[in-house]
């Protein structure tokens, strides 16, 4: 122990000598010593620095992952060079069934080091963390002093599993009660209440995991390090099945790569029309049932070998439970892209006009902050209609309908902002939006394209939907290296920084024979009266004309 833990447990040994055996204090006492000469004041495990085997074993375990990966390999290496090194505070943040707890246990795996796991969905309590005085009946240390004594070393990997699912009622908040433990300046001397002197907690090596970092306090997110967790592209999850899941649930229901054996159209198909995931959990599950169909015709139907083909994937896990409508833009339709907690997804915008008097109808459940983006929409079409071909009266006598399809599913976010500018602009002009062609971004009623977040998650939405172009935020440039190289291989990414960009691209010239519009004219090639400086495309102003201008 060190001297001041010592002397606080050689304390309580000279008191527990002048007590009575059937002293209730005594027992407190017995249990209080207990703990302070179970927990491991200076066990400690001997890392494993050996970079290339670590990478092998995290290769073995995850594919993909790099960031995080590298990040492990550079704290290895450092540790290497100094011989000391205090543990990092990781913060791996990404959808569900993305590998994040499994990856910290793989992480142990390599560094050579004990791993402890602490849920914390639900924990509500400051003493949970803490731990409670000894004061109180039944007392016992925090959930981190437990762990350590369980763990029985200093330096474990210690997994906070959904630190952003923790609670706060009148008992305190857990989550400042966790601002000392991954403070990397404090937790060298923690004080959990219990025990009443501090435990060094500067070797381990933390990492917390969560969906979002909505439900961290900013002060705790200050202390992270955070890494985020894209979803699974459609090759990435080919190879997962493949080499991790397949193996893994044949293992489990006692089948061997002879005896079964699952094409790849097969699995394919298992992730196209019966998983709609970032993550791997949902296929894994199907795949086990795949594995159970297999087993239950090896046995009944005494066959030497079975081969899943694509065409037995109905009968074997029922009717798809999904399926994947293909959004095709056309007048008044325009394709948006959306982030959420499970990954990316597509919106199709679709927006309808008819005798009216101005008003403004918006449905689809839509939050406060996408119906502002509607109205911003709206107004700068009626600043640029001139240059539309369209008449001003005719925003006074036309009402406008804004729907985005799935209406029982909240929507909110300023990043659809482009693309209801699209689909009205096309719906007011009669002219048909491209084909193929997705967006995202912000607007403003000057008409400027403003950046968003989670770009990586709706390029690979639009990916995966089979759309080949992306218009998004020049703002946002510096996010495309963390795509993966396979998917911008097959997508065009076109920056923008003004709608005018974005419409001289997504609004294609005239509209097919018999849609409605066919008959307006062309976009107008006059100067365009501006201001600023000049922009890429001239089809449109930069900024609204001022009153009186030519």
């Amino acid at each position: 122990m060190p001297p001041a833990a010592e002397e606080a447990a050689l304390k309580d040994v000279a008191r527990l000598e002048k007590m009575m055996p059937f002293s209730p204090e005594s027992t407190v006492c017995r249990t209080y010593l207990d703990w302070m000469i179970g927990l491991p004041w200076s066990k400690e495990t001997k890392d494993q620095l050996d970079i290339a085997r670590a990478a092998k074993i995290l290769d073995e375990d995850h594919y993909g992952l790099e960031k995080p990966k590298e990040r492990i390999l550079e704290y290895l290496a450092v540790s290497k060079l100094t011989k000391k090194l205090r543990g990092p505070i990781l913060c791996f943040v990404g959808p569900p069934g993305t590998g994040k707890t499994s990856l910290g246990k793989s992480i142990a795996r390599a560094v050579g080091r004990k791993f402890v796991r602490l849920s914390l969905g639900g924990v509500r309590d400051e003493a949970e963390i803490r731990g409670h005085r000894r004061t109180y009946i039944g007392s016992l240390p925090g959930r981190i002093i437990q762990s350590l004594r369980k763990a029985q070393s200093r330096n474990p990997v210690f997994l906070l599993d959904e630190i952003d699912k923790m609670g706060m009622d009148w008992r305190g908040d857990p989550a400042a009660a966790l601002l000392e433990v991954l403070d990397p300046e404090q937790n060298c001397a923690f004080l959990d209440h219990y025990l009443d002197v501090e435990f060094d907690l500067s070797n381990v090596l933390f990492i917390c995991t969560a969906n979002t970092l909505e439900g961290i306090p900013v002060s705790l997110q200050d202390r992270l390090e955070v890494m985020r967790f894209a979803g699974y592209t459609h090759r990435e999850k080919m190879h997962i099945a493949r080499n991790h899941l397949i193996p893994k649930q044949w293992k489990e229901h006692g089948l061997t790569p002879e005896s079964v054996r699952i094409e790849d159209g097969a699995i394919e198909r298992v992730i196209h029309e019966y998983t709609r995931e970032a993550g791997v959990r949902s296929l894994e599950r199907e795949l086990g049932g795949l594995a159970r169909k297999a087993a239950k015709k090896l046995v009944s139907e005494k066959a030497k070998k079975i081969v899943v083909s694509p065409e037995q994937v109905p009968a074997m896990l029922g009717i798809p439970k999904h399926h994947y409508e293909r959004h095709e833009n056309e007048v008044g339709v325009a394709t948006g892209l959306a982030w959420t907690e499970h990954g990316g997804e597509i919106l199709a915008i679709e927006v309808v006009s008819s005798l009216g008097k101005g008003n403004v109808t918006l449905t689809g459940k839509l939050g406060t902050v996408m119906q502002e983006s509607a109205h911003a929409a709206l107004s700068y079409i009626k600043t640029v209609a001139k240059w539309l071909g369209v008449s001003p009266t005719t925003f006074r006598r036309q009402d406008f309908h804004i729907h985005i399809p799935e209406g029982a599913i909240p929507k909110d976010g300023p990043s659809a902002g482009i693309a209801l500018a699209t689909a009205l602009a096309s719906q007011i002009s009669g002219r048909p939006v491209r084909p193929g062609l997705a967006m995202t971004g912000e607007i403003t009623l000057r008409g400027r394209v403003l950046p968003i977040g989670g770009l990586k998650e709706k390029v690979m939405a639009a990916h995966r939907e089979g759309l080949r172009t992306v218009l998004f935020p020049f703002g946002n440039t510096k996010d495309l290296e963390e795509i993966p190289k396979d998917v911008l291989a097959e997508i065009e990414m076109v920056p923008v920084k003004h709608v005018s960009e974005v419409f001289a691209k997504a609004l294609l010239d005239a509209a097919p024979a018999g849609k409605r519009g066919a008959k307006r004219g062309p976009w107008p090639t006059a100067a365009v009266p501006s201001t600023g400086p000049a922009r890429p495309s001239a089809s449109l102003p930069t900024q609204a004309p001022r009153p009186g201008a030519a």
